[in-house]
């Protein structure tokens, strides 16, 4: 059961994911949660670093599709100056808006990573699905209030991935 919370790859931030990285494995789409992996939760619009990832990404020919648990005047807020397009109110860890995210892009389990700083909604869902995941350490020190409920559970599913010798990275 652990192995669906162990993400395919860890990385300190969204800046550590290189368009060329992903090609190389064969991705042509990232499907990305929004709230603390790309800002943090509380932050309305993305940042001038995060508005050139994307466009780094979407130049070498990767699409990027925001898949969020957050309410559309949130995610909307968001992507609308990005013009990325996004799914919101996704109930990540459910299977349903993951299949929806790759429809919208067109693309196969195959082709598409996701990209998360949750275990039990981003990785969970994308292990799950059968996407290639990866994990980011969240933007922010503070959450939301579900949020700080299911960090509870991941730090001791962390504990026992890593107790298992699991995990190959230091926090």
């Amino acid at each position: 059961m652990y192995k669906y919370f162990l993400p395919d790859e860890y990385v300190k931030d969204i800046f550590q994911i290189s368009p060329e990285a992903l090609k190389q494995k064969g991705i042509k789409g990232i499907i990305t949660d929004l709230d603390n992996t790309l800002v943090e939760w509380d932050r309305p619009e993305a940042t001038p670093e995060i508005i050139e990832w994307v466009r780094m990404m979407q130049d070498a020919g990767l699409q990027v599709t925001i898949l969020s648990n957050n309410n559309v005047n949130r995610v909307e807020t968001f992507c609308g100056p990005l013009g990325t397009p996004f799914i919101c109110e996704a109930r990540k860890p459910l299977a349903k808006n993951f299949k929806k995210a790759l429809a919208k892009m067109g693309l196969q389990k195959k082709e598409a990573v996701m990209v998360g700083d949750q275990l039990m909604t981003d990785i969970l869902g994308g292990n799950r699905f059968g996407l290639h995941t990866i994990l980011v350490v969240p933007v922010a020190s503070s959450d939301g209030f579900v949020t700080k409920f299911n960090r509870m559970i991941e730090r001791r599913i962390m504990a026992k991935l890593k107790r298992q010798g699991l995990i190959k990275w230091e926090e």
